[in-house]
């Protein structure tokens, strides 16, 4: 029925009598006129679709009202005898009918109309579905005097009303179940028998075969007699659903239906899937049905050298599958698997015990033996024999197997999954440090993937010493012998010096090279490392430039502060996937700053094909987790990446114990006049076009009034662009900046200020420079030349304060001089605002760190506060979208959140 036009127009076409009455339904390229017998599983469906017509809708309502009424019993003949009507009809039934008649009017149908043309359809479904068009109320004799077979149906209509009373609280309405049967003639045919039960709609333990309702009574089958009606009706249901039920419609008495092998085969194909969708259950024999199922086995292809593990994943690497149906756990023999092939129904004798195959299960076997069960395994790439040993589950063509791995795939899983608890390695030859256990547990996991082919993700907290703990792997494959090439460093610009000063130290002799700016080479490579930046990578491997990086087979790539791949559609995370090697590492204290696809991108960059496509991971993995409807989803996600990805916090036990204590304060402050003004006036502006704004201009818009909110929080002159503005006496939270400041230096601290508009920071430096306090700032224009030696000076003592914006100074940097830190604005996510702060509280700081957060009262910047909160708690699951997820507020909630709340500061401003 899929040809209908449910989006068009439905009219009731009634006729007399009620059982030959129509519906026509329009539109917009044709119209169909359908008899209501064929409309009614047509409406009754309509319900399920979001966009009907109202009129479909005023139809389907008042059809599943009848359906309902017939099967409660509320019918009765007409004075005629040739028809059946609704009646009579109980005080609440009628108020049913008025309210879906209330419900249900639309343009064009007044609520009267919407009654009457709902109780004609009520008798009309009730004469089409008790009394089948063409057979008459007529005696089991005919006019002859001979005998005729009496219809099911008939027998209903024949009878006015039991001549016996019948038994009190028997019940009365009834679904229906399927219970297939076996028997060896007809197994041996290749089919089955249904037969149709009755069950007690209140109690489903209380049930009787169907057969029953009409050879027995009450008494004996313990249902009304009413349940007869009920019982047809709910078969009646079932037929439309699989039309091969309808045969029982038109047996003497619906006792049990025969499938033949074609009629078996729909029924597994497609009919089982429809009996579900409108609530009918089929029970099968115990054995019988869902016994054999396909079982495959993956192995290494082709003999292996050197230690197990080693290399065994990696871009070469091959490995086999091979699959044959199993029954009870016991793989069949290519005999039973040729029998299975050559079988044409369903049905199958296999080893002394009848089995019914699903026809797809049987297709797929017959493929498999048309390519020759002798001929060898079939190749699968290393990521797909790799998701296959950690979850058991192969997919492949289409569909999803259930898989074992060999002996040698399965000790490497075991080795895998185990990496982060095995014994650690000592630290490796050239290291001039000393690890700490966590780190040396690192590089033990670490070396465990790497050394297997595999990519990994270390995503320790800020200041764990990621850095170290990579320079260590490198010393340890050297002396293995497993190095092949350098070691190449994707890493942010002010990251470098860093690098670069950190190799020096840790494994002096060992060659280290920028690769950066005009006069950048890669002649001469040793094995050694190459430090570069995503900006000079996604450069060079343009297909412009000749591509210097993607010409050189590296042995590990690392991409360090790796949330510059989270969008795997960038430039940057396709470039990075050109870069041949060994294997990767991903290194980053935030893998989730937003959402899971962006730890799918880092883990897919890190192992390509681990967890699938995009959109696989997505649907699979993202959208429930997200959702948060099922939390063991969660938890089965969590040990699936958590061989690949190492997680440790600062305040984990044992992790970092010498590190200061760390207090947040949140320092709430009101708006001055000029800012009240400011934030209503922008608020009642882009309210009014937002509500008359389109859907993908409304996104620009709310996205401009959270940007131009947060701006007034700060100071006028920001939101106003006054670069050379006044600046004192018209913010708040510069008057508490200015407190804080002079707080803080009179004790001999220093601070770090971090804001997400550079702007903003260029007025605080015009203020600063101002009071003659001296200030560094550093943004994403730095050069990188200039931001090492701000770092040198800030560490040094030469500046008690350190401006700097949020995206380019709140990852990478070392700056433990400072024991204040200071968020001028909020940003949307926990993470990057701890990301900042650690910039501070790290290994190397002897001083307890203050965090001061800066929130203006009543105003969105308290709201973010009270979503991050909330959200801190779970930042380890999932993270929300942030601004993105704001633009889909309604226009009631989004007014809600930027709403100025009025407070004893502003009551009345």
């Amino acid at each position: 029925m899929s040809f209908v036009p449910l989006q068009g127009q439905a009219t009731w076409v009634p006729q007399q009598p009620a059982r030959l009455s129509e519906v026509e339904f329009s539109g917009p390229r044709r119209t169909v006129r359908m008899p209501l017998k064929g409309a009614i599983p047509v409406l009754t469906r309509a319900v399920r679709v979001e966009d009907a017509h109202p009129s479909v809708g005023l139809l389907s309502g008042a059809t599943l009202l009848a359906m309902r009424l017939v099967a409660a019993g509320r019918v009765r003949r007409t004075e005629a005898g040739d028809a059946w009507r609704i009646g009579p009809l109980q005080p609440d039934d009628d108020d049913r009918v008025r309210a879906l008649a209330g419900s249900r009017a639309h343009a064009g149908t007044s609520v009267d109309d919407a009654e009457q043309l709902i109780r004609e359809l009520l008798d009309a479904v009730a004469d089409t579905m008790v009394k089948p068009p063409g057979t008459a109320v007529a005696p089991t004799e005919d006019d002859t005097g001979g005998t005729r077979r009496v219809h099911w149906s008939e027998r209903l209509a024949a009878r006015e009303a039991p001549t016996e009373p019948e038994p009190d609280g028997l019940p009365d309405r009834v679904r229906i179940t399927l219970r297939v049967e076996a028997p060896e003639e007809v197994l041996a045919g290749g089919g089955v028998v249904l037969v149709p039960q009755a069950h007690d709609l209140d109690d489903e333990t209380v049930f009787v075969d169907v057969a029953r309702l009409w050879h027995e009574g009450p008494e004996e089958h313990g249902f009304s007699a009413r349940a007869r009606l009920s019982a047809s009706v709910a078969l009646g249901e079932a037929a439309s659903a699989w039309e091969p039920l309808g045969r029982l419609l038109r047996e003497r008495v619906p006792e049990q239906l025969v499938l033949d092998g074609e009629e078996l085969t729909g029924l597994l194909d497609h009919g089982l899937e429809a009996l579900d969708a409108v609530g009918i259950d089929v029970f099968w024999p115990r054995g019988l049905r869902g016994e054999l199922v396909p079982q495959g086995r993956v192995e290494v292809s082709g003999p292996r050298e050197g230690p197990l593990n080693e290399g065994l994943f990696g871009p070469d690497s091959l490995f086999g599958f091979d699959w044959r149906l199993a029954m009870a756990g016991q793989q069949l023999s290519d005999e039973e698997m040729v029998a299975l092939a050559e079988a044409t129904t369903p049905v199958i004798r296999l080893r002394d015990n009848w089995v019914v195959i699903d026809p797809r299960v049987a297709r797929r076997a017959r493929k498999r033996v048309k390519a020759g069960l002798d001929q060898a395994d079939r190749a699968i790439a290393p990521a797909a024999a790799l998701q296959a040993a950690l979850t058991g589950t192969l997919y492949l063509d289409g569909g999803a197997m259930q898989v074992h791995p060999g002996a040698t795939l399965e000790q490497a899983r075991r080795r895998i999954v185990d990496a982060a608890t095995v014994a650690p390695l000592p630290d490796p030859p050239g290291l001039h440090a000393t690890l700490r256990d966590y780190q040396r547990h690192g590089v033990t996991w670490l070396a465990e993937l790497t050394g297997a082919g595999l990519g990994a993700c270390l995503a320790d907290d800020m200041g764990l010493g990621k850095t170290v703990t990579l320079i260590a792997l490198h010393l340890h494959r050297r002396a293995r012998g497993l190095l092949v090439g350098p070691t190449l460093v994707v890493c942010p610009a002010s990251l470098m010096g860093n690098w670069e000063t950190e190799v020096r130290r840790f494994a002096p002799g060992v060659d280290v090279r920028r690769f950066h700016g005009s006069s950048r080479s890669l002649a001469d490579l040793g094995e050694g490392f190459v430090l570069t930046t995503y900006g000079t990578m996604r450069a060079d491997t343009s297909a412009e430039t000749g591509g210097d990086l993607a010409a050189v087979s590296w042995d590990l790539v690392v991409a360090d502060e790796a949330q510059h791949i989270k969008n795997a559609r960038s430039t940057t995370a396709k470039n990075l996937r050109t870069l041949r090697s060994r294997c990767r590492v991903a290194l980053t204290g935030t893998p989730v700053e937003n959402d899971l696809t962006e730890l799918w991108a880092i883990l897919d960059w890190a192992t390509p094909g681990l967890l699938g496509s995009r959109n696989a991971f997505r649907k699979v993995w993202a959208a429930p987790i997200e959702s948060g409807v099922d939390p063991s989803v969660a938890r089965r996600f969590a040990q699936l990446v958590e061989p690949f990805l190492l997680r440790r916090r600062k305040t984990d036990p044992g992790i970092a114990p010498e590190l200061p204590a760390k207090t947040e304060t949140d320092h709430v402050v009101g708006l001055t006049r000029e800012q009240v003004v400011l934030y209503e006036t922008l608020v009642r502006e882009s309210m009014r076009r937002i509500e008359e704004a389109d859907e993908d201009t409304r996104r620009g818009l709310v996205l401009a009034l959270l940007t131009g909110l947060k701006q007034i929080c700060n100071h006028p002159a920001h939101y106003l662009r006054q670069p050379g503005g006044r600046l004192r006496g018209r913010s708040r939270k510069l008057e508490l900046l200015d407190e804080l400041l002079a707080t803080i230096l009179a004790e001999g601290g220093q601070v770090l200020l971090f804001t997400q508009y550079v702007e903003m920071a260029r007025l605080l430096e015009r203020h600063l420079a101002a009071a003659g306090t001296p200030s560094l700032f550093l943004h994403g224009g730095t050069p990188v030349a200039a931001r090492e030696r701000m770092v040198r000076d800030f560490q040094d003592g030469q500046a008690p304060v350190f401006l700097l914006s949020l995206k380019a100074g709140g990852t990478g940097l070392n700056l433990t001089r400072a024991d204040h830190v200071v968020h001028v604005d909020r940003w949307w996510n926990p993470a990057v605002e701890d990301q900042a702060t650690d910039r501070a509280h790290r290994i190397g700081q002897t001083r307890p760190v203050q965090v001061h957060r800066l929130v203006t009262e009543g105003t969105i910047e308290e709201r973010i506060a009270e979503l991050l909160q909330r959200k801190r708690s779970l930042a380890d699951a999932v993270l929300g979208r942030g601004e993105a997820a704001l633009t889909e507020l309604s226009d009631a909630e989004l007014h809600d959140l930027v709403g100025l709340r009025r407070t004893r500061q502003y009551p009345d401003a």
